[in-house]
């Protein structure tokens, strides 16, 4: 009976608190509706266009420096018309031309002409191809844009250099490339492999294009009368018959070095 009697009376703060709260529930509502209303869709991800690759120009250039600075660049190559990839001929023709920029397939082809080069005899088997499979050449599309005023260039001191820069060759080769002075000489190279030899006493496909690579730019620079190219060539032997000790391999390279030491000295001054 006394709690019926008081109803009356609590009913206007019951009907005060409903009120109340049903104002805070639509205050929250409606800020979450701007809240949600002023965020932002993620922007979709735009992917990277891939950098493209530039043939480098290999003109010139002794074959076996040819392969090795389109293999750096990321380019396959092979060998076309009736001289063959033996390492002191001159690539006298390629294509694509230098400088056109390639889409990344992986290994875009680059075709090489050669030319023999000095006289020697070629020996040993030709390498007409590089030694993983190409990929098709697709150049790229560019759009053509207003030429920008050129920029003055900056004044930069030289660089110092790292080798000697008097370097006498032996003897010449008409039409055959200059030692390049930015270059290791042909005997620091020799000493180079011996050192890089002991570190990797166990024989491994990278190792072992990596001990063949080296050989023929000693072989074919000595070939070309570069300075020193003899002394190179003596220690080129001796670390070929090291490495038949170590990985059971290097007889024929070893001679090949034996052979072009024998044919430099004949024609050094």
């Amino acid at each position: 009976m006394e709690m019926a009697a008081r109803l009356p009376a609590l009913l206007p703060r019951f009907a005060a608190i409903v009120l109340l709260g049903l104002a805070l529930t639509a205050t929250l509502t409606y800020a979450a509706g701007r809240n949600l209303s002023a965020t932002r869709a993620p922007a979709a991800a735009v992917p990277a266009k891939p950098t493209p690759l530039v043939v480098p120009d290999v003109r010139n250039q002794a074959f076996v420096f040819a392969k090795g600075s389109l293999e750096d660049a990321g380019f396959a190559w092979q060998v076309d018309g009736s001289v063959h990839g033996y390492s002191s001929n001159t690539v006298v023709g390629q294509t694509p031309a230098p400088g056109t920029k390639i889409v990344d397939t992986g290994a875009p082809l680059v075709t090489l002409t050669l030319r023999r080069t000095g006289g020697y005899a070629e020996t040993g088997a030709a390498e007409d191809a590089s030694p993983y499979a190409a990929t098709p050449v697709q150049a790229t599309t560019t759009t053509t844009a207003a030429p920008a005023a050129p920029a003055k260039p900056a004044v930069k001191a030289a660089p110092k250099a790292r080798w000697p820069q008097h370097r006498p060759p032996a003897f010449t080769v008409a039409g055959a490339r200059a030692e390049p002075l930015n270059e290791m000489p042909l005997p620091d190279r020799a000493q180079a492999l011996r050192s890089w030899l002991e570190a990797h006493p166990h024989k491994t496909r990278a190792n072992v294009a990596h001990w063949l690579y080296q050989n023929e730019w000693i072989v074919a620079g000595a070939k070309l009368g570069w300075w020193r190219g003899a002394a190179a060539l003596a220690t080129l032997v001796a670390v070929d018959r090291r490495t038949q000790q170590l990985w059971g391999v290097g007889a024929q390279s070893a001679g090949l070095a034996q052979r072009a030491l024998g044919e430099v000295q004949s024609r050094s001054k």
